[in-house]
């Protein structure tokens, strides 16, 4: 194995330790802070279901972000280091000031600047950054809308119950939280064995862009060794800044949160697991009532999301000039 693929490899799995590390809250906020599990329970169970994902429920996400967003051609072991590396930064930018942004659209943006300094906008695959586009805009309107009637619909179910159903909703989280787990280390882990899958092309260490099974377990791993060691910060803005998050809205917001990525993951499309756990548990406060949600929180992660993309594929396209000099 080449001495770069090796270190690329090892620059993606960093990012993929902090892709768990940041998205941690996303699947364990609600859950901890309803009080359906200890912290520490919580994030064990989340890490071994992301473990398991990536092995049930296949690689498409892997061969959306490996091949059909940027022309194959374009795609240089610079490109590659110039975009794990803007998005590591914004990712460890957005952790420190307890912004919720996404590490996909991180990576997207940092794929799409390094290319384009590199190669030229020209060799952008139209097609397939609007496929990937679409399910990372689509899919927080989608997770604010279907949190808003999910418990609206749970609301009916209950009407007349006596208020220990609050007991049904804290352990059916067990089950809802497992699969919106299982559903992130699905979606998220596979955007690293994409862009390893990558690197073993250009290093020329494989001569055709598939996914070996050492690869998605590594990633595997790393996205669950991240999710361990948590992410606090960002926990407490997801898990309270919104509203006082009761039983039942952690249940019915992680239940349409796994939904949606689980089904993105299976078709194939890198959604933002930040993106839909946040706006569906603004979508179950609102069913309440709307001004129960905070909404200048919601505005200040929306700025995050907005800058993303932009801001990483200018930093990208910077790495790119200086890691394209250093390798030649």
């Amino acid at each position: 194995m080449p001495a770069l693929l090796i270190a690329i490899i090892a620059i993606a799995l960093f990012f993929d330790f902090l892709n768990g590390f940041h998205d941690a809250s996303n699947i364990v906020a609600t859950v901890i802070s309803s009080r359906a599990m200890s912290p520490r329970n919580a994030l064990i169970m989340t890490a071994a279901a992301e473990l398991a994902g990536p092995f049930l429920f296949g690689v498409a996400v892997a061969t959306t972000i490996g091949s059909e967003v940027v022309d194959p051609a374009a795609i240089t072991s610079a490109v590659i280091v110039a975009a794990l590396s803007s998005a590591i930064l914004w990712n460890l930018f957005t952790w420190y000031f307890g912004l919720p942004s996404s590490t996909s659209h991180a990576l997207i943006g940092g794929l799409v600047g390094a290319v384009a300094a590199g190669s030229g906008l020209e060799t952008l695959n139209l097609q397939g950054l609007e496929k990937v586009l679409i399910a990372l805009f689509v899919s927080p309107i989608l997770g604010l809308l279907l949190g808003f009637l999910v418990l609206k619909l749970i609301y009916f179910l209950a009407r007349g119950a006596a208020p220990g159903i609050n007991v049904l909703f804290r352990r059916g989280q067990l089950l809802t939280s497992l699969a919106l787990a299982l559903s992130h280390g699905t979606n998220d882990a596979q955007k690293t064995m994409g862009i390893i899958a990558m690197a073993m092309v250009t290093t020329g260490y494989t001569s055709t862009f598939h996914v070996p099974w050492w690869v998605i377990a590594i990633s595997a791993a790393a996205i669950s060794l991240g999710t361990v060691m948590g992410g606090w910060r960002l926990i407490e803005t997801l898990g309270g800044k919104f509203y006082k998050i009761r039983p039942v809205h952690a249940f019915g917001s992680q239940l349409t949160s796994a939904g949606i990525i689980l089904g993105a993951a299976l078709l194939g499309g890198p959604v933002s697991t930040t993106q839909v756990v946040s706006s569906s548990i603004m979508g179950a406060g609102s069913a309440d009532r709307l001004s129960k949600v905070r909404w200048t929180v919601a505005r200040d992660i929306a700025v995050a999301w907005v800058l993303t993309i932009p801001v990483a594929a200018l930093m990208a396209a910077g790495f790119y000039l200086v890691v394209a000099r250093f390798l030649g």
